[in-house]
């Protein structure tokens, strides 16, 4: 069954716009190719899926290797703000860019609605 892309810019276009301090949303697969995005102007969709799924991989790799269990996401804090990775099912991340005031309690709990709607969508 194809993917319902359409559904999915949907979801992220309304999680960006409803959540405090998020700045942008992106769904890509596992292997670094966008799906859907809702990214702020100026970033290219391709290289900010590319860049997700390496770092998805790379945190799967360190939390096996280091025996902390399954991984649950990756948070990359910089001056500006954060980008937080998320699995969302067995093919899929899902990206949020957030910035620098945003309540991390909040956006942790908003991301895991977001989850379990992105991936009724993906299946």
């Amino acid at each position: 069954m194809p993917i319902n892309t359409e559904k999915l810019t949907h979801i992220l276009q309304d999680f960006v716009s409803t959540t405090a301090s998020v700045q942008g949303a992106a769904m890509v697969t596992t292997d670094g190719l966008p799906l859907a995005s809702s990214l702020p102007s100026g970033m290219d969709e391709e290289r900010v899926s590319a860049m997700s799924a390496a770092m998805l991989s790379l945190g799967e790799r360190i939390s096996r290797e280091l025996v902390r269990g399954e991984m649950d996401r990756i948070y990359v804090h910089g001056d500006e703000g954060y980008s937080i990775l998320t699995s969302c099912g067995p093919d899929a991340v899902f990206l949020v860019l957030a910035g620098r005031d945003a309540k991390q309690g909040v956006l942790m709990l908003e991301i895991k609605r977001a989850v379990v709607e992105l991936e009724l969508v993906l299946k």
